[in-house]
């Protein structure tokens, strides 16, 4: 049915037209549903092993846990260690040096006796947390010289407007993009610690107000990062309103961008990237993120590893066991590469290729060992190319790292009810993420940007 159709149709019938489709997508569903358990049950009767996060790509919150087996020995209790205690505290606020006024073995006076110091330790407190109200009044009168009314200017640390100051807004983001705070949690958490009643329009207001600061900051960012010779990405789904979206992440190095959006398409990588591509990608296998290196792309070995895994638990013994030792050792290859010269990182990347093409040679009989066959025949170009450039990992597991609390924000959370919801938090994850990679922390980053300052590394 085309637009021009749809147009000519009445109230009636295109209400009629949405339940007849609500009820075909409703069956499909359920159909969709008995297929996928029958494929179960098919797969268990033909013995293939279940998809676990040990072999697959599959999270590893979908994962069964096995037990711990019971304590046999003890009361369960840690033993302690002799001599650990918390460390002093380098710059205490305030001291308090208490000299013995008697001894407390005979009780006599010890006030007039030269004492030393025997014993220190911290107490640690904090004051009565209540937010600082200052009442800025504003005042004006008659020009005596032109008669027109003036008025005194509003300070430039306290202007008119919102009331909230830097620090106050600073607190509100972090707890709410950082910690997962919900709205109504969240203003009731600042009325019971702060004493500060704040209704959840206002804390709308506030992040909606410090748009422009981190779009700003991300944009700084997004310039450091597409000035470098590799990127590594990666992305994970995100619930907007009704509609499903994707959180992507592109980084290397110190800095990191976020990017969120309705699509999984390449035409994200696209739009982020503009008109620069870099020498090298890293990144899983999946085909929105590759073909946009100049030179090559580096496969995560880790997505592989778990694929042969699972052939071999499938019951591929000729391809997939070695393959298996391949890429383990090419793993511990690159954890070795800051102690090994170039022209030894030379002959290991050529050992390797030549024990791949060793294994190629071979013809797996097993179906799993067949599909993997092929899928290795698809990526082998890109599985080694780390051997021999020290600036990329040989798996993806920076970006899913990144992603990580974004995963715990969409479950603590559900997501988010506006588009610009997402983005603003795209941003702010940009922020807190680069700063953690420049040692400064999240409530910082976030104050430096709300100043408008950049995020420098500590020296």
């Amino acid at each position: 049915m085309t637009r021009e159709a749809l147009d000519s149709l009445d109230k009636e019938t295109l209400i009629r037209l949405v339940l007849a489709q609500a009820e075909t997508i409703a069956t499909l569903t359920k159909q969709c549903e008995t297929l996928l358990a029958r494929v179960a049950e098919l797969e268990a009767k033909l013995g293939l092993p279940p998809k676990t996060p040990d072999n697959s790509s599959t999270p590893p919150s979908k994962g069964q846990k096995p037990s711990a087996p019971a304590a046999t020995k003890g009361d369960g209790k840690r033993k302690a260690h002799p001599g650990a205690h918390r460390p002093l505290h380098p710059n205490p606020t305030t001291k308090r040096d208490i000299v013995a006024g008697s001894c407390q073995h005979c009780g006599a006076d010890v006030s007039q006796r030269p004492q030393i110091a025997c014993d220190a330790y911290d107490h640690i407190e904090i004051p009565d947390i209540k937010p600082s109200v200052t009442r800025v009044t504003l005042f004006g009168g008659s020009c005596p010289c032109c008669a027109k009314r003036f008025k005194a200017p509003a300070p430039q640390d306290m202007p008119k407007g919102s009331p909230f100051g830097a620090n106050l807004r600073a607190l509100v983001i972090y707890l709410r993009f950082t910690q997962g705070i919900a709205f109504e949690r969240l203003a009731t958490l600042l009325s019971d610690l702060l004493g500060l009643d704040i209704s959840e329009g206002a804390l709308v207001n506030i992040f909606e107000a410090s748009r422009d600061a981190f779009v700003a900051a991300r944009s700084a960012i997004r310039a450091r990062l597409l000035s470098g010779t590799a990127l590594q990405s990666d992305e994970t789904g995100l619930r907007v309103g009704k509609t499903n979206w994707w959180l992507w992440v592109f980084h290397h190095g110190d800095s990191a961008v976020f990017v969120a959006k309705p699509s999984r398409a390449k035409a994200v990588v696209e739009e982020f990237l503009g008109d620069f591509r870099p020498d090298y990608w890293v990144s899983d296998r999946y085909g929105g993120q590759m073909g946009f290196a100049t030179k090559d792309n580096q496969v995560c070995l880790a997505h592989l590893i778990r694929d042969v895994q699972y052939a071999i638990d499938a019951g591929d013994d000729v391809f997939a066991p070695d393959l298996r030792h391949l890429l383990g050792r090419a793993c511990r290859i690159g954890r070795r590469r800051e102690r090994l010269a170039d022209a030894t990182l030379k002959a290991y990347a050529s050992r390797l290729d030549a024990r791949l093409d060793q294994l190629m040679a071979r013809a797996p009989t097993h179906e799993a060992g067949v599909k993997l066959h092929r899928m290795i025949k698809r990526t082998r170009r890109y599985m080694f190319v780390f051997v021999t450039n020290r600036d990329l990992p040989a798996t993806n597991n920076g970006s899913e790292r990144a992603l990580r609390p974004c995963a715990v924000f969409r479950k603590i959370t559900n997501g988010f009810r506006t588009g610009w919801g997402a983005a603003l938090y795209a941003d702010i994850r940009s922020v807190i993420e680069t700063a953690r990679r420049r040692a400064i922390g999240a409530l910082e980053a976030i104050r430096l940007t709300l100043a408008g300052k950049p995020l420098l590394a500590e020296a």
